[in-house]
């Protein structure tokens, strides 16, 4: 059994025209908005493996959130193919971990995010800002994960 969480980042600075969007940081709202779900999320006691990141900065700071509550002692992994990605790529990212790692965040934008869950799950909704789906997969390697086995075990946004 492998188990995925897909988290989009949370509310992001306003667009400044001398400010590239990868380096947008999250505003204020946001990291409040990222300490609240990382606080709800870790109070569960998930047990995550593994924190892949888009390198972006408003993803790198949710993912760093999200390390600090879960006590998350390694390093977050950052992916460059994260940023701007299209759904092949994030399926490939995933089927490329190792299969000793059981349970993975993966920290992204959309649209990609809202692609790959519809690819995975059929869901039929927007991927908002803050919100973290699991999804649990019947297979024991990363290689095999597909709409075949996964199931979608939840999808909360912030309130």
């Amino acid at each position: 059994m492998k188990k995925l969480y897909i988290l989009r980042h949370t509310k992001k600075e306003d667009e400044d025209l001398n400010i590239d969007d990868y380096d947008r940081n999250l505003s204020k709202e946001g990291i409040a908005e990222a300490e609240k779900i990382a606080k709800d999320f870790a109070s569960r006691n998930h047990k995550i493996d593994l924190i892949v990141s888009s390198p972006a900065n408003r993803t790198r700071q949710t993912a760093e959130i999200f390390a600090k509550y879960l006590n998350y002692n390694k390093t977050v992994m950052l992916n460059d193919v994260l940023y701007m990605a299209f759904v092949n790529e994030l399926l490939e990212t995933i089927s490329y971990t190792f299969d000793t790692i059981d349970s993975m965040i993966i920290v992204g934008h959309n649209p990609s995010l809202t692609a790959l869950a519809v690819t995975l799950v059929g869901f039929k909704e927007k991927f908002q800002m803050g919100g973290i789906m699991e999804i649990e997969f019947d297979c024991n390697s990363w290689i095999d994960i597909s709409k075949e086995n996964a199931k979608l075990i939840s999808y909360e946004v912030p309130k």
